[in-house]
């Protein structure tokens, strides 16, 4: 047995403990979180440790599969900017180029304390190495098409590259975003979604354009995706914000992940509440900044469930939660740190169902990670991470 102790040990799901004791095995297991207010500790059989320990991360939100465009394509194009970028770059590069990138973004990923991963993807080229990893997945495979004319073909397609994934149980079809998947499209990933009671993740309010697409039938995304031509102008607005007009056409859905919402209001909260009671809001902050040069305004999500991503290597400096977390609170120095690794671990892992995982608990094996250069209970950006199981 190990015991290991830091000035807190943070559990992800429940509030710090100063001085607490973690008790693990060699397969990583906890057999004991101790408080010494509560335990007598002999203080000699604990390794301690300055700082605080934590779970080990959960990032909701990942595009390993994208990890070979790293400095490819430039900050602050917006979302559909980005997207012209990506379609432009993407045949650029061999089949060994991708997969060596690959591989160095989870070995990032897994030396910056991240246990499980919410993965997109495209295709398949992600699931070879995805059966021998260390790391635990859940992959979104990701349909998305605006014209009604391919919605039949686009779902065959999903339908085949999810066919092919090792593990069914860790695997969703899923619509890309909510501008970009015609409503004949979505009847038909509803129809798996719930045969299969599927996770579903969707980018969520990404950019500003995505709002005035469903409320007015405009904007920079309306006018890139052609939409007015694909719909033989029979486009409809709604007159309400993205989330309502998308998510409204699905029924009965299992939990669901809304990633980024930069541009997501107060009412389009209180629409998802009166919604579901499974909704789940992702935060990528970094790569909000590296696409948009925008943050969500995080005080409406205080009293949502929230989990952090990190998105792609295309969209980002690094494959880094405490990175993303240390964006957030410099936006919003009022969320605590408490709240902050509750969203990098517990929330995660129950949004994905790993449920061995996101907290310091008896019999859970959630990894443990030691977060230094803490001032004051806050992060800030001299903290640094290290895995320690």
């Amino acid at each position: 047995m190990k015991k290991i102790s830091a000035n807190y040990i943070y559990p992800g799901n429940t509030t710090p403990i100063k001085n607490g004791v973690i008790v693990y095995d060699a397969d990583g297991k906890i057999t004991e979180l101790l408080n010494p207010l509560e335990t007598e500790i002999n203080w000699e059989e604990i390794e301690r440790f300055n700082g605080i320990i934590c779970p080990g991360f959960v990032n909701t939100h990942c595009h390993l599969e994208l990890s070979y465009l790293k400095g490819e394509i430039a900050e602050e194009t917006q979302l559909h900017g980005f997207v012209k970028d990506i379609i432009s770059l993407r045949e650029n590069f061999s089949d060994e180029k991708r997969l060596d990138a690959i591989t160095l973004a989870e070995q990032e990923m897994i030396e910056n304390g991240i246990v499980a991963v919410g993965d997109i993807s495209n295709g398949s080229s992600t699931f070879e190495h995805k059966e021998k990893s260390r790391l635990n997945y859940h992959t979104f495979i990701e349909v998305f098409g605006s014209d009604p004319k391919i919605a039949e073909a686009a779902f065959k397609h999903a339908e085949s590259v999810y066919n092919s994934y090792f593990d069914k149980e860790r695997a969703s079809i899923t619509p890309h975003a909510t501008f970009s998947v015609s409503d004949d499209l979505v009847k038909l990933i509803n129809v798996h979604a719930i045969v299969h009671n599927s996770l579903i993740s969707i980018h969520n309010q990404e950019t500003a354009s995505e709002n005035a697409f469903f409320k007015e039938g405009n904007g920079a995304m309306f006018d890139f995706l052609n939409i007015t031509q694909k719909t033989n102008n029979q486009f409809t607005p709604t007159g309400k914000n993205a989330l309502p007009s998308f998510l409204g056409k699905y029924k009965n859905l299992n939990k669901t992940l809304l990633v980024h919402n930069t541009f997501t209001e107060k009412e389009d909260v209180l629409w998802a509440q009166n919604y579901a009671d499974n909704i789940f809001w992702c935060f990528c902050p970094n790569a909000n900044e590296y696409i948009e040069g925008k943050q969500p305004n995080y005080s409406l999500f205080k009293n949502e469930k929230c989990t952090i991503g990190t998105d792609s290597l295309a969209s980002n400096w690094s494959l880094s939660i405490l990175d993303e977390l240390k964006k957030i609170s410099e936006k919003d120095p009022a969320i605590s740190l408490t709240t902050l690794i509750k969203w990098a671990t517990y929330n995660g892992a129950q949004f994905l169902g790993f449920e061995k995982l996101g907290a310091i608990e008896k019999g859970k094996t959630p990894g443990l990670n030691l977060i230094t250069n803490i001032v004051s209970q806050k992060i800030n950006t001299d903290s640094t991470i290290k895995k320690i199981i």
